[in-house]
């Protein structure tokens, strides 16, 4: 529970601090020039567009699984402020604009979805209204997924925030939670297109310098979520052999200094290898038990460095630790 909390304070703080700001933002003329939280109504805190949907998803994901979380009325008023109806409809319009097609590709889209299925799966009062707010945009990137997968001829391997294939897992679970066949089939479809034959990835090549995903990793994430589980360990055995070691070793990535924006990415990286890691060793724990620890090690390596005091991490990481701690449970 103190863990929790310690974790929920740096959302709270960010949610609704404007500034620093770093704006992604493509200007057709000065009638383009305002104010972070004039263009985005909801999502102007934390930095940047896409740490403030996961900010807002850790609030509500802790809300659903800490009952007598501190703050907690305090954390509510501020997601009703920002998730309120007319501040959804103003980011529909930011995206809509004929410009602004790809704002937020893939990374923010995928971030947005799992902030949707956290509203639509809570049990508190305040959850079920904010959920129907925030429903529009998200049915808006959905379309914006289907438009856009069939013409992503090759995958985008990197550890930042166009890496495919971490921008179709949350995009998955909630298609698969709303029973979307539809996109359920886009998903799948474009995935095995695109990462299907892959072999031998180089788990060597990791960390790149500035990575908060693992492309190694988050390819096994989705393709475990998509293929049933003969074909999926096929394919894992040849994408990734060495997983299947009792003696496999990975060391985390270091971070030399976390007062640069950048560097302090590596911290996310960890994370990220922490998810994917418990994800295998909780679905087959006869094959991947020895995972799990390695997991632990990434995850307790980067945890005490998120709340430093530095808002190069404070204002994203605490998402990345939460997405591992859910998965660890």
């Amino acid at each position: 529970m103190e863990q929790a909390n310690h974790l929920a304070n740096l959302p709270i703080k960010c949610l609704q601090q404007e500034y620093p700001n770093k704006l992604n933002q493509l200007l057709i003329d000065d009638s383009e020039l305002l104010s972070p939280k004039e263009l985005h109504p909801v999502f102007y805190g934390c930095f940047d567009w896409h740490s403030s949907v996961h900010g807002h998803w850790s609030l509500v994901y802790l809300l659903n699984n800490f009952s007598d979380l501190a703050n907690k009325e305090e954390i509510i008023r501020k997601l009703q402020i920002n998730l309120s109806k007319e501040n959804i409809e103003k980011e529909i319009l930011y995206f809509n604009k004929a410009h602004e097609k790809s704002y937020e590709r893939t990374y923010g889209w995928n971030w947005l979805l799992k902030l949707q299925l956290e509203l639509e799966i809570s049990k508190e009062a305040f959850a079920k209204p904010l959920a129907e707010n925030l429903k529009p945009l998200t049915n808006l990137l959905i379309e914006r997924y289907t438009e856009f997968l069939p013409k992503l001829l090759y995958p985008i391997r990197v550890g930042t925030h166009s890496n495919t294939a971490f921008g179709l897992t949350n995009a998955w679970d909630y298609a698969v939670f709303t029973k979307n066949d539809a996109f359920q089939n886009v998903i799948k479809e474009n995935a095995l297109r695109m990462y299907f034959t892959d072999e031998n990835c180089p788990f060597t090549w990791e960390p790149s310098g500035t990575d908060f995903l693992s492309p190694c990793m988050e390819e096994i994430g989705l393709l475990q979520r998509i293929l049933p589980e003969t074909e999926f360990l096929k394919w894992l055995k040849k994408f990734a052999p060495s997983l299947f070691k009792k003696d496999f070793n990975w060391q985390p990535a270091k971070v030399s200094d976390r007062t640069d924006g950048h560097l302090v990415h590596l911290d996310g990286l960890n994370f990220s290898r922490a998810w994917n890691l418990f994800a295998l060793s909780n679905q087959y724990p006869k094959k991947f038990s020895h995972l799990n620890k390695i997991a632990t090690i990434h995850l307790q390596f980067s945890l005490p460095s998120i709340v430093d005091g530095n808002y190069e991490g404070e204002h994203w990481l605490a998402s990345f630790a939460l997405r591992a701690f859910e998965v660890k449970k």
